[in-house]
């Protein structure tokens, strides 16, 4: 489940930065970044869990389901939080470069 969910927004991610190239105003970029690297983090995971468990891996329990789908939700708006960040700290739009200290406060 985490994974799907990871992956969905990895896609949707990546559709909406290849729709902004050239523009630069998001840079969604570092978003898909992230996105992509949970996607194969927990694809690596998957795999190796379903060597572990054969084919019961594609029988979980309703409790393992609903905590994945909440670790994967959680990592989504862990990213986007992490974005927000990175967007404040570069600042793409020059909304906090261009204020300075008034010349009294200097």
């Amino acid at each position: 489940m985490t994974l799907l969910i990871m992956t969905a927004a990895a896609v949707t991610v990546t559709v909406l930065w290849y729709r902004s190239l050239g523009k630069g105003a998001l840079d969604l970029s570092a978003l898909c970044y992230m996105y992509w690297g949970a996607s194969l983090m927990w694809m690596v995971d998957a795999v190796f869990e379903y060597a572990e468990l054969g084919a019961e891996y594609f029988r979980p329990e309703a409790g393992d389901m609903l905590n994945d789908a909440f670790l994967g939700a959680a990592a989504v708006v862990f990213g986007l939080v992490i974005w927000m960040v990175i967007l404040l700290v570069k600042d793409p739009a020059g909304r906090f470069r261009g204020m300075e200290e008034p010349e009294d406060k200097k």
